[in-house]
């Protein structure tokens, strides 16, 4: 049993070693474990592993319906396109709900999280409802995403906030900070906030573009649906359902909070598996093969990935703290059981990343057939991510992941 964590570990360190390169390719591993000798900068420390943290402000009022439908089934494209820079970096995501003062609520916030399907799963709640006057809190929602988010303090991050709506804020709520006076601690942190109008709203574009300048952000619009580029591929049904067996192998160990904490995220991965399209799982599928996406889709506490890590000894676990499934098992049923799920993950993983290559191949045929793809929200973003991105450092290629 060791013998054979040992042997598998090692490959996990050769897989992580080349993603550390801008040359190395985005490779599906396991668990990604930092390599022995991680490279250095110039003055000899090792290299720190890049970070996104990226906050979507979204209008929730009536009339956003389709950008919020479209939202739903491109966020993990999105996700993907970001996570697939050199280096690969780590990706955190927040959103910020908001509407109007009489409405059901006013802001919504869920914090970065690098879990996120949890994310996804509060998205998935988000409808659109309310407002009809004109004018919505966006004064109140840039706020919050600039004061309720736990931003790091790296200063290498890339810190990007998308503020996405069909309407302009409204000017007329003398007890709330105004835009001006919240973005300026933006810039001072060095946060961005681009801008996307939904539609044709001539007040919203003038205050959209004053917004995005405030901290040297983009402005650009789309059609009030989001003009995403959604493709159905032959490919998603069975990837979807390989990323449910994927899903399957993960077994939670730790005390109670520990397990409490991982419960909620396999109720979250349970309400996607449910709710989303078989295009969306894909899409989350593909993001998680991604060295960035292992983190959302192991996350903290998973058995097999920290003894494939060499972070614990099976026989030092206290029966009570292993997985339910596993607690009554003898010693060598709980190595042997062990042993299957490292197989089991293996072969979904070789079987998924097979079919993407196969569905990447199918949705660039059919891009190419898309009127107006590059004014598309998947392009207009990724454009911009990727030149404010290499302003740190990240490299991307020259088109999104659809």
């Amino acid at each position: 049993m060791k013998i054979k964590l040992i042997a598998i570990a090692l490959l996990s360190i050769t897989a992580a070693a080349v993603a550390y390169y801008p040359n190395g390719s985005q490779s599906m591993v396991l668990n990604p474990t930092p390599p022995v000798n991680p490279p250095a900068n110039p003055d000899g420390n090792p290299l720190v592993k890049p970070r996104i943290e990226v906050v979507f402000v979204l209008d929730t009022t009536g009339s956003m319906g389709g950008l919020i439908d479209a939202a739903k089934e491109k966020i993990w494209s999105i996700a993907t396109t970001m996570a697939s820079a050199q280096p690969a970096p780590e990706l955190r995501m927040g959103l910020v709900a908001y509407r109007d003062r009489g409405d059901d609520y006013i802001t919504r916030v869920t914090d970065l999280s690098d879990d996120l399907d949890t994310v996804y799963a509060t998205l998935m709640d988000f409808e659109a409802a309310g407002g009809g006057d004109g004018p919505e809190s966006v004064n109140a929602a840039l706020a919050g995403a600039v004061n309720q988010i736990s931003w790091s303090q790296e200063s290498g991050a890339y810190q990007v906030i998308f503020l996405v709506g069909d309407a302009p804020p409204h000017r007329d709520y003398p007890d709330e900070a105004q835009y001006p006076q919240v973005l300026a601690e933006a810039a001072r942190r060095g946060i961005v906030v681009n801008t996307i109008r939904c539609g044709n709203n001539l007040a919203t574009e003038n205050e959209w573009r004053q917004i995005a300048a405030l901290t040297q952000g983009t402005y650009f619009t789309v059609e009030q649906g989001g003009s995403a580029v959604a493709i159905a591929t032959p490919f998603d049904a069975e990837i979807a359902e390989l990323s449910k067996g994927l899903d399957a192998t993960r077994l939670y160990y730790g005390d109670p909070e520990a397990k409490e904490k991982a419960a909620k995220k396999v109720s979250a991965t349970d309400k996607l598996h449910a709710l989303a399209s078989e295009a969306a799982r894909a899409r989350r599928a593909v993001f998680n093969a991604l060295e960035s996406g292992a983190e959302n889709l192991f996350g903290d506490g998973d058995l097999v990935t920290d003894l494939e890590a060499g972070l614990v000894d099976l026989s030092e676990i206290n029966p009570a703290d292993l997985p339910m499934s596993m607690q009554a098992m003898a010693p060598e049923e709980r190595e042997t059981y062990i042993e299957d799920q490292v197989a089991e993950r293996q072969a979904l993983q070789s079987k998924i990343e097979a079919l993407a290559g196969r569905r990447d191949a199918y949705l660039a045929e059919q891009a190419e057939e898309v009127d107006d793809v590059a004014g598309s929200l998947d392009y207009q973003l990724f454009e911009t991510v990727r030149d404010q991105a290499g302003k740190k450092g990240l490299a991307y290629d020259e088109t999104p992941k659809l």
